[in-house]
């Protein structure tokens, strides 16, 4: 355990760089994964079908080759980006195809009436998305979005084998210059664990704070002055 106290600040550094891997990757993925499943549901074929074949594509390259295909691809292709953000491009690419399909089951569970409804006052395509269907939609997407966000945050651990220095990457120098392979991984897997469950947790909150039908109770003050009223 001494190995752990006197390298700490490295693992925290770790940590922090998983974190902002995780963060971004995800937060590009879920814009460019909304857009994808509104191409998916659009009435342009043409839209349909690109959208369809990116998470075919992307839904089906494993992390590590496509994480290895950006970093060592794209300088061949005369475009030079830090490995850092390499494996933000990659998370992001991958994770984007999974959001799309979380985010396309989510707008299918709407009934199809209240499209009708906000149809026939006069909402287009993309009107009926933002105000009507997205909202409710979004309830049902929770859940599997934190899943997709914790995908995001074990993938980052690939982000190793370019040169990221996230958790798995300081586990691994840490583990040449002292050779204490299990106990420096089961510490990582202990990171991550408490990271994904922290983020589970999160969804958790998050979803039974949206609940249809959840009201606020009164608070004391209320029923009190409530009483006094009656």
């Amino acid at each position: 355990m001494e190995i752990i106290l006197e390298n700490w600040p490295m693992l925290l550094g770790g940590i922090g760089t998983t974190i902002a891997l995780t963060v971004l990757g995800y937060g590009f993925a879920l814009i460019l994964g909304t857009a994808l499943a509104v191409c998916r549901v659009s009435p342009i074929p043409p839209l349909r079908g690109a959208a369809t074949v990116y998470v075919e594509i992307f839904r089906n390259i494993p992390l590590l080759s496509l994480l290895i295909l950006i970093a060592f691809g794209l300088p061949d292709a005369g475009l030079l980006l830090p490995y850092f953000w390499c494996g933000v491009l990659g998370l992001t690419l991958s994770s984007a195809a999974f959001v799309c399909e979380n985010v396309r089951s989510g707008i299918n569970t709407v009934p199809i009436g209240h499209a009708e409804a906000a149809r026939s006052i006069g909402l287009g395509f993309f009107g009926v998305l933002r105000y009507v269907v997205l909202p409710q939609a979004f309830r049902t997407m929770i859940s599997p979005l934190v899943n997709v966000f914790i995908g995001t945050l074990i993938g980052s651990s690939l982000c190793a084998a370019i040169s990221v220095a996230e958790i798995t990457y300081v586990t691994q120098q840490l583990n040449i210059r002292t050779a204490e392979a299990v106990l420096l991984f089961l510490v990582a897997g202990v990171i991550y664990l408490a990271l994904s469950l922290a983020a589970a947790s999160g969804g958790i909150a998050l979803e039974k704070a949206l609940a249809p039908g959840r009201r606020r109770r009164p608070t004391t003050t209320q029923a009190m002055m409530g009483a006094q009223q009656a």
